[in-house]
């Protein structure tokens, strides 16, 4: 983790659905940025004391620019949602392990996104997609003589109601199935049930959202025997370690701690799903 604080410049932000927003970020933090990796994004008013974890959605390292979509929750998020083109905006990053990429070589692949977990599995499309995938069909790893391994890409995204944001971003980088909870898109419930409706397979999993899914993930995972990298959303007070207010319950010995704890902020917040207890 290569961690710095600095004042970086809004490129441009729009509103993409109710309470969600598109922000592009001028920093050169995009130079080291890995998917699945976060930024701690400091609010101006001392009144919003602690920095907020936002997962990076996008990287743009040609233009130094880093992209996060994020929803509306609370005064800070609400401070974020008003910055305009050209104003500084103060974060912290990279931050987290990031997703492994050399998982995915050779193999047919999931990328799982509930709600706000849906963002960070669209800078692994791009990454992947970066590596020599066409929408969706081959690419990535070299194999023996030169040839490239070829990757199957599914993007299986849940949302709540028919505001698809991003969704037409996933399809130009991977095979698209969407569920919405109340069935106006796609298959009626959670992103489980687009799998079974679908009658999709994987060889590797990546997957960001809220518990509830990432505990169906992991299930679903351990019944199936397929490896599962899942990304914790969890509130953060520092972002670097030191609080130790986001840990996890792991099976390993923490180093750091010396119990069966992990940091999500430091050694997360991806993990291979059997490792730790959600």
């Amino acid at each position: 983790m290569n961690k710095k604080k600095e004042t970086a410049v809004v490129f441009s932000q729009k509103q993409i659905a109710e309470g969600i927003y598109d922000m592009w970020i001028e920093t050169g933090l995009a130079e080291a940025a890995k998917p699945g990796q976060f930024l701690m994004v400091y609010p101006r008013s001392a009144a919003t004391l602690l920095p907020r974890p936002i997962s990076i959605c996008e990287v743009r390292r040609d233009e130094n620019r880093l992209r996060i979509v994020y929803r509306v929750a609370g005064k800070g998020t609400a401070e974020f949602a008003s910055y305009r083109e050209g104003e500084p905006i103060s974060v912290m990053g990279t931050l987290g392990n990031g997703l492994p990429l050399a998982e995915a070589a050779g193999k047919r692949v999931f990328l799982m996104g509930g709600g706000i977990g849906i963002p960070p599995m669209l800078g692994l499309a791009q990454a992947l997609a970066e590596s020599g995938q066409a929408a969706g069909e081959s690419t990535g790893a070299k194999q023996a003589g030169g040839q490239a391994a070829p990757i199957s890409v599914y993007a299986v995204l849940g949302y709540r109601d028919s505001a698809l944001f991003l969704k037409e971003e996933f399809e130009r980088r991977a095979n698209v199935v969407v569920a919405t909870e109340d069935g106006s898109v796609g298959t009626k419930g959670n992103i489980m049930d687009a799998v079974r409706e679908n009658a999709l397979t994987a060889d590797v999993i990546y997957a960001c959202g809220p518990m509830p899914m990432l505990r169906a993930v992991k299930q679903y995972a351990s019944e199936t025997g397929i490896p599962a990298y899942i990304s914790l959303e969890e509130r953060m007070a520092c972002g670097v370690g030191a609080c130790l207010g986001c840990v996890c319950k792991t099976k390993q010995v923490d180093a750091h701690s010396h119990v069966k704890n992990a940091r999500v902020c430091t050694e997360g917040p991806v993990f291979l799903a059997e490792d730790v207890e959600i």
